[in-house]
């Protein structure tokens, strides 16, 4: 089970991890929520009412990795030569979809916050085993994805050639660590998908 997923009996899925690994994946999670921002409800105190009737934003986001995460749905801005009528489809999608693409995401990164707190500590090199239901799979998929794409967005990934190339690497380059990260993430996010598949 050491490095990946297994399927339970019943649904869901465990995985061992030490102290390490979990702090790795925690940490990448928290970051990912402080990348993703609050919720309409948090910047407004709270109010269910106000979320709810929220509208997003109409402009994709500067950040690349945002974008990423938040791609356009009918237009691409780079792209010259793209008539307004797209753009403006484009627009008003991103205004009433993003609110709550950004909500799944944070939920799905705190779910895996919350499952790695509730772990005791491993200790000494030891592992435990984080046992997930079936939906804390699925959250962890959506998470584990997210996480994926926000580094291989940074590492300026865009096809399997470039995970090749990853691969060679020297020790000393200084993208060495995230793309460990990036490949160790994929070997989880792999071994999950299996164990939802019926």
């Amino acid at each position: 089970m050491s490095g990946h997923f297994e399927p339970l009996p019943g649904g869901g899925a465990a995985v061992a991890l030490d102290d390490v690994e979990i702090s790795i994946i925690r940490s990448l999670a928290v970051q990912l929520l402080e990348l993703i921002g609050p919720g309409p409800g948090e910047e407004a105190g709270g109010d269910p009412l106000a979320e709810l009737f929220a509208e997003g934003p109409s402009e994709p986001p500067s950040d690349p990795v945002l974008k990423r995460l938040f791609p356009d749905a009918y237009s691409d801005p780079e792209q010259p030569g793209q008539d307004e009528e797209r753009k403006a489809h484009s627009a008003e999608f991103r205004r009433f979809t993003e609110n709550d693409l950004r909500a799944g995401k944070r939920e799905n990164a705190l779910a895996v916050v919350r499952s790695l707190d509730e772990l005791p500590a491993a200790g000494d090199g030891g592992k435990v085993v984080l046992e997930l239901t079936v939906q804390q799979s699925q959250q962890w998929l959506g998470a584990l994805n997210d996480l994926r794409l926000a580094i291989g967005s940074r590492l300026e990934i865009t096809d399997e050639d470039d995970t090749e190339l990853m691969y060679r690497l020297a020790d000393e380059d200084p993208r060495k660590p995230m793309v460990m990260a990036y490949l160790w993430l994929g070997g989880l996010q792999e071994t999950l998908v299996s164990t939802l598949l019926p």
